[in-house]
C-alpha cells in the first residue's frame, strides 16, 4: 500500500531517475548520461555518467560535523544508513518501533536529492536482547512481523533493503544465529518473502563480507541465490560488503561479480574500505590507490554491478581502527577530509582511467613534537597523479591563538589567520606516487587543521594525461 509522505513527494522527481538508472543498469549496460568533466565532476557524477551510484554510509553522531556533511551532501549520489536502521534501535522492545533516528538520516539524504539503501533487516549481531527470548515455535512470525512493519514504514523511498546479512560462515555453513537455530534453512528465503509483501518495488538483497573473491563462502551464497531463483524467491541482488585489505584485493572479484549477474541478479559493493598496516606511507598510499582503482573497474566492467558505497568515507569516522588494532587509513578521504590518492583513483577509474585534474597533491599533518605555547609539526606531500608534479602549494587556516614562527623544506608566508607553504627549490617536483616533507615551529595549540589543502603548480595541468 503506497502511503503519503511529505518528504518522499519533495523529491519524487529525484528518485524516479535514481530509480530508472538502478533498473537500466540491472537489465543490460546502462546508457551513460551526458560526460562528466573530471575536474569539476564529484564522484557521484561520474559514477551516474556510466549509469551507476558512488555513495557513502554515515552515522547519526556523524551529522553534528558541519564539515562533514558538507561533503556528504555534495560528493555522493547515495547514503545507507549504517547503523540505526538495525533491529536494536528499530525495534528495542517487542512490539514498539522506533524510526527517529533512521528518519534522520533518510531525511537529510531526500534534502539532498540522494537514494538510500536500506542496512539492515535481519541480522545476528546488535539485536535487543529480547529477541533471543523468543520462544522457537515463534521466531518466524517474530521476523516477519519487524520486516513488515520497518520495510512498510520506509515504503517508496529507499532504492535497496539488505534484508539478510552475514548468514553464512567462512568454510560456506550457516552461522549459528538465532534466527537459524530456532527457525532453521527457512529463514533467509522466509525473510525476503515478508520484504517483497511489504514493498513490491524495492530491490532486495543478501549482504556479506568475504564474499567478494571465488571461494567456500561465497561459494555457499551463490547456490542459495541460484536456488532462490529457480523457486521464485524474490531475491533482486546481492551485495559485496567489500572490506578488503591493501595488495590483497581478490584478483577474481571481476570474475565473482560476473557469475552472480549471471544469476539473473544485481550486484553492489555495499561497504568498501581498504585499510592498510599504520603509519600511513606514500606506498601505502599508491597501493590502496591501485586497489580503489582496481575494485571500481571490476564493477565498472559488470553491466549489473549497479553501484558503490564506502563504508563512511573519511578515516576521522572509520570503523577500522577500533576492530583491526593496527591497522586504518582505510578510506579516500583522510581525517583532516584530505582527499588522498584513493580519491583520485577512484575519479579516474569513474572516468574511464583519465586521471581528475582537480587536487592531484595531497598533504598529511602530524604534530612531532609539543610543549606549554608550542609545537612543531610536519606535513608531507604526496603526489596522486600519475604524471609528475613541477611544484606544489599547501595552505590552511592557523586556529585561534595560533602563529607559525618558522618553517623548513619550504616557504612561508602567513596573511592574517591564512598560512601558505609553497615548494623549495630542491623539492618541488614529484613523480607519480612520489612526497616529500616540509615542516615549521608553531606557538598555540598544535591543533590539527581541518582545511589543509595541496594544490600542484599549472605545470601539473599544461602537461596533459600522462599514462
Amino acid at each position: 500500500m503506497f502511503r503519503h509522505h511529505p518528504a518522499r513527494d519533495r523529491r519524487t522527481a529525484g528518485l524516479l531517475a535514481t530509480a530508472l538508472v538502478t533498473l537500466s543498469a540491472g537489465l543490460t549496460a546502462a546508457a551513460p548520461t551526458a560526460p562528466a568533466h573530471a575536474d569539476t565532476a564529484t564522484l557521484g557524477e561520474l559514477a551516474e555518467a556510466k549509469g551507476r551510484y558512488f555513495g557513502s554510509a554515515t552515522d547519526n553522531p556523524e551529522l553534528s560535523d558541519t564539515r562533514y556533511t558538507q561533503i556528504l551532501g555534495s560528493e555522493f549520489g547515495q547514503i545507507t544508513v549504517g547503523n540505526t536502521m538495525k533491529w536494536q534501535y528499530t525495534e528495542p522492545s517487542r512490539g514498539r518501533f522506533d524510526y527517529t533516528a533512521a528518519e534522520e538520516i533518510v531525511d537529510l539524504a531526500e534534502s539532498n536529492g540522494q537514494s538510500v539503501r536500506g542496512h539492515t533487516l535481519v541480522w545476528h549481531n546488535q539485536l535487543p536482547d529480547w529477541v533471543g527470548d523468543v520462544p522457537a515455535g515463534e521466531l518466524l512470525e517474530v521476523m516477519r512481523n519487524h520486516i513488515t512493519h520497518e520495510v512498510g514504514h520506509f515504503e517508496g523511498r529507499l532504492i535497496h533493503w539488505d534484508v539478510v546479512n552475514e548468514a553464512f560462515e567462512e568454510d560456506g555453513s550457516r552461522r549459528q544465529s538465532v534466527f537459524q537455530q530456532k527457525i532453521g534453512d527457512s529463514y533467509i528465503a522466509e525473510a525476503f518473502k515478508a520484504a517483497r509483501a511489504a514493498d513490491p518495488d524495492v530491490k532486495l538483497y543478501y549482504n556479506d563480507y568475504n564474499i567478494e573473491g571465488i571461494g567456500p563462502k561465497s561459494d555457499a551464497v551463490y547456490e542459495m541465490v541460484k536456488s532462490f531463483k529457480a523457486r521464485g524467491v524474490p531475491i533482486d541482488g546481492v551485495g559485496m560488503q567489500a572490506h578488503l585489505i591493501a595488495g590483497q584485493v581478490p584478483a577474481s572479484l571481476r570474475q565473482n561479480i560476473q557469475r552472480f549477474a549471471d544469476l539473473g541478479v544485481d550486484v553492489a559493493l555495499t561497504e568498501l574500505d581498504i585499510r592498510m598496516p599504520l603509519p600511513r606511507t606514500a606506498a601505502k598510499d599508491a597501493q590502496q590507490a591501485t586497489d580503489y582503482g582496481a575494485v571500481v573497474e571490476a564493477c565498472l566492467a559488470v553491466s549489473r554491478c549497479v553501484g558503490i558505497t564506502l563504508w563512511d568515507y573519511t578515516d576521522k569516522y572509520s570503523w577500522v581502527p577500533s576492530v583491526f588494532p593496527g591497522e586504518g587509513a582505510a578510506l579516500p578521504w583522510d581525517e583532516n577530509f584530505a582527499r588522498k590518492p584513493a580519491y583520485h583513483a577512484i575519479a579516474a577509474a569513474l572516468n574511464g582511467g583519465s586521471p581528475a585534474p582537480r587536487g592531484e597533491c595531497t598533504a598529511t599533518y602530524r604534530v612531532t613534537s609539543q610543549w606549554q605555547g608550542g609545537f612543531t609539526a610536519e606535513v608531507t606531500v604526496g603526489n596522486a597523479h600519475t604524471a609528475p608534479i613541477a611544484g606544489w602549494t599547501v595552505t590552511w587556516t592557523l586556529a585561534d591563538g595560533q602563529s607559525v614562527s618558522s618553517a623548513w623544506n619550504g616557504d612561508l608566508t602567513v596573511s592574517g589567520q591564512d598560512a601558505t607553504v609553497r615548494n623549495a627549490a630542491y623539492n618541488g617536483t614529484l613523480s607519480s606516487s612520489g612526497s616529500t616533507t616540509f615542516g615549521f615551529q608553531g606557538k598555540g595549540t598544535a591543533d590539527t587543521p581541518a582545511d589543509l589543502t595541496c594544490t600542484p603548480s599549472p605545470a601539473t595541468h599544461s602537461s596533459g594525461v600522462a599514462g
